[in-house]
Order: C-alpha cells, then sequence, then structure tokens
C-alpha cells in the first residue's frame, strides 16, 4: 500500500538518499542546484511515496524568477529503481502540477527530455535562460494558467523573496 503525502522537513535526508541512488554523482554541481542553495522548496508543492514506511519516490518543488516573472522549478523528481515503471513519477508530476495551480503558481519549467515530459504537456521554452552550462533544448515550461509563459523571456534566478 503506498501513501502519498507533502513532504516534511523530517523526510529530507531519505529523500536526499533516494536522489543520491537514482542519479549520477555530482547531480549537485548542476546548475539549477545554484538556484536551490538555502532556498525551501515549495511548502506542500513537494511530495513523497512510501511503501511500507519506505521512501519509493519524490518529487520537490523550488520558486524561482524568470526575467520579471515567478515560476515554478520542478526537480529533482526519483522514483527508487523497484518501483520505476509503475507510474509513481508520473503521479507524482501530475499530482505537483495540480497543488501548484491550487497554491495560485502560473507556470512550472524544469531542465529535462523533451520526448518524457511532452506528455504532460511541456514544450520548449525560447529565451528562457538557465545558469550554464544548461543545453537550451532541455529548458522546458507548463502553463499552469492558460498563456502564462506567453511573453516571459529572460535570466532564470534564485528566489530572492520571504516566505
Amino acid at each position: 500500500m503506498f501513501e502519498i503525502r507533502p513532504e516534511e522537513a523530517a523526510d529530507w535526508w531519505e529523500v536526499e538518499a533516494l536522489y543520491d541512488l537514482c542519479f549520477a554523482p555530482g547531480r549537485e554541481a548542476l546548475s539549477s542546484y545554484r538556484l536551490r542553495d538555502h532556498i525551501p522548496p515549495v511548502r506542500g508543492l513537494s511530495q513523497i511515496v512510501r511503501e511500507d514506511g519506505i521512501v519509493a519516490g519524490a518529487i520537490r518543488f523550488w520558486p524561482v524568477h524568470v526575467g520579471t516573472a515567478d515560476a515554478l522549478l520542478l526537480g529533482p523528481i526519483a522514483v527508487h529503481p523497484t518501483h520505476q515503471g509503475e507510474g509513481l513519477g508520473g503521479y507524482l508530476i501530475r499530482a505537483g502540477l495540480e497543488a501548484g495551480r491550487e497554491k495560485g503558481w502560473n507556470r512550472v519549467m524544469l531542465v529535462g527530455d523533451a520526448p518524457y515530459y511532452q506528455r504532460f504537456g511541456f514544450t520548449r521554452l525560447e529565451g528562457v535562460e538557465m545558469p550554464p552550462p544548461t543545453n537550451p533544448d532541455r529548458i522546458l515550461g507548463l502553463d499552469l494558467v492558460p498563456g502564462a509563459w506567453q511573453g516571459i523571456t529572460g535570466p532564470v534566478t534564485r528566489w530572492n523573496r520571504v516566505g
């Protein structure tokens, strides 16, 4: 039986261990991690899935700025190798996107593989600049509100608001 709920502070290190298991060493050297340093994930959007008390999957969302607009940065998302192919990743993405809409966010972005994320409605963002060395073809976005990415361009920068 799976338990799906928002990530809490006490889950942090278990989720980090899952990310270490699922991603290559050095994942924290990626440019997207500079946008996350010392910024907490958005409360209530980051989710975990547990099976028999063990973390089976996790997703995190972070606040960022794109030019002068606010956006969510999705990632990382991971599913334990023993549960891959069961649909947990897709469930976490859909649930997180819906929660973002409900909490009043207008747009979400990520750095990832377009063929995978297109099924959720993500498309390549033109004119949105992640810190180097990010491949521009991997910068994807999704409107949580119709037209939310229209006219939004510029560098992706760290969140600088309190709360």
